[in-house]
């Protein structure tokens, strides 16, 4: 369980107290804070994005589950999770369930529906929300719908989309896939695998289903909302030249519809574009869309130890979606469930791995960890190789860790330490260092949901900005590079004297005469 008193300086091994020389000094006696002192301002929050399947098996079965899932709920509290974003739970023919055969129930694999109305009630109690992903673009074709569209059945024939004598069935996709299936008089839509053929939202009934599918999650079971796969190809350009726009209004509709039954839905947007495709999205429709530039940004600026135009590229994108959206809230991640990992990305640079989520953690947005993420799991496509079972304990034959994928990165030979049991230990672990910027974060109000601006500051190898809320504001220093920095804070940077927290070797910081020294892979917060 949580406990009442939170170190905020951990990942030394050594914690810190602020003297009023305006210099850090090495003590033992630690800075804590109150449980109370942690802000939750809604809609803001640190998300974790879950593969059941991976997590946590309850049954032994090597099969995660959602009372495996549960059991887990006090891990993610105390880590300061306040919302799960769960991967496909309903029942599918496929192990990443992106192919739907039953809207209103779950995985029989994952356990029973009453076992999930249960996981999101404790994770409610604990202040944690739960989303799941919700799959509208297409079904399974081993959805009853479809298989009684394949036989002309006069009411599903049309929740499909079939090709007509103007189609063109040699048509490609956006990344040269095969767009059309089958044969004969049964040639229709697919853009992602003929095995998730399109769903048709211009037949209103089949809109009156995904509604009512959104009312049943929303009002019967409680969840707190959704996150929405392929949201921008709902209507694909064989639907017309105005098919983003057909897009952008179903969206509309079908937010209208869901705050209808809870008005503080969330809905989170799976847009992999530019920012000028993702902005129309937020007019009137999703709540907010995963970031998909800031993760290339991130990932370049520390693997070459520089800014990669992460601050004025966001600063851009964010002022253009304002001109969409007064409320939209970023979706902020390093890489999830369909990229490589973040520690095989990185090449396995702990210093890079501990910068990326510094910089992650102290950028505006709302940030989604994706599971092992936070003790450097490694993975690398093909896909169920990105999602293999979630690290737990030291003996990787315990058999609460799920075995559905053998693990070809983590063995008890080669694992050096990434599993959840080892890094809780060691004070110095990368899942401490998560664990003491999520907490950073969550006791300030510019770091929650203040808006970022850019700085003088021009060092090559540092990222900086402020983070500027209504009562206060903030100034974050990223040294990206393995060399000590000395910065001048000039002009309007003059009146940060006082430290909030660091992350970084205590050896040699200081902040002296508006200047302030910072060691390699250092992330120092300064407060007015």
């Amino acid at each position: 369980m949580m406990t009442k008193k939170i170190g905020l300086f951990l990942t030394t091994g050594l914690t810190v107290a602020i003297l009023s020389t305006g210099c850090l000094q090495k003590t033992n006696k630690p800075l804590v804070f109150d449980e109370e002192d942690l802000k939750t301002i809604e809609p803001h929050g640190v998300y974790y994005e879950i593969f059941v399947r991976s997590f946590y098996d309850s049954t032994g079965d090597g099969i995660g589950d959602f009372q495996g899932a549960t059991l887990q709920l006090d891990y993610l509290q105390e880590l300061g999770v306040e919302g799960i974003w769960l991967m496909p739970i309903n029942p599918s023919p496929s192990y990443h369930g992106y192919d739907v055969v039953n809207y209103m129930d779950v995985n029989p694999d994952y356990g029973t529906l009453d076992d999930f109305k249960a996981f999101v009630a404790e994770a409610n109690k604990k202040g944690i929300k739960v989303i799941k992903d919700f799959v509208v673009n297409h079904s399974s074709e081993e959805h009853p719908w479809f298989q009684a569209a394949l036989k002309h059945d006069e009411k599903y024939r049309d929740y499909y989309v079939w090709a007509d004598e103007d189609a063109h069935i040699g048509q490609e996709g956006e990344w040269g896939q095969q767009v059309w299936h089958g044969t004969g008089n049964n040639v229709y839509e697919g853009i992602f695998w003929e095995g998730m053929p399109d769903l048709n939202m211009d037949n209103p009934k089949v809109r009156e289903d995904i509604y009512d599918i959104g009312t049943f999650w929303l009002e019967e079971v409680g969840v707190d909302g959704f996150r929405l796969d392929a949201a921008k190809h709902i209507y694909s350009s064989y639907h017309g030249d105005d098919y983003q726009e057909k897009n952008h209004q179903f969206w509309r509709e079908f937010r209208t519809e869901m705050e209808k039954v809870n008005p503080d839905v969330i809905l989170v947007g799976e847009i992999w574009d530019t920012a000028d495709v993702v902005a129309p999205y937020l007019d009137g429709g999703l709540h907010s869309a995963f970031n998909f530039d800031l993760s290339g940004h991130i990932l370049t600026s520390v693997k070459s130890e520089s800014d990669a135009g992460l601050v004025t590229e966001l600063e851009k994108t964010r002022h253009y979606f304002t001109t969409k959206s007064e409320d939209f809230i970023d979706s902020t991640f390093i890489t999830n469930h369909d990229m490589n990992r973040t520690m095989s990305e990185l090449a396995n640079n702990m210093n890079h791995a501990r910068m990326a989520a510094s910089l992650l953690l102290t950028l505006p947005g709302n940030p989604y960890l994706y599971y092992g993420e936070e003790i450097g799991m490694e993975g690398e496509k093909p896909d169920e190789d990105i999602r293999l079972p979630m690290r737990w304990y030291k003996d990787s034959e315990d058999t609460k860790q799920t075995t559905w994928r053998a693990d070809r990165y983590h063995s008890n030979d080669t694992d050096n330490g990434i599993d959840v049991e080892s890094q809780l230990q060691d004070e110095n672990s990368l899942l401490h260092h998560y664990k003491s910027l999520i907490y950073a974060r969550r006791a300030s109000e510019a770091l929650i949901m203040g808006e970022i601006k850019s700085t003088s500051i021009t060092e090559d190898g540092i990222v900086s900005f402020e983070r500027i809320a209504e009562n206060e504001e903030k100034l974050v220093i990223h040294n990206l590079s393995n060399v000590t920095k000395e910065i001048n804070l000039s002009d309007d940077l003059t009146e940060y004297t006082n430290y909030f927290f660091y992350l970084g070797e205590l050896d040699d910081i200081r902040l002296k005469d508006n200047v302030i020294k910072i060691p390699g892979y250092t992330t120092v917060i300064l407060k007015k």
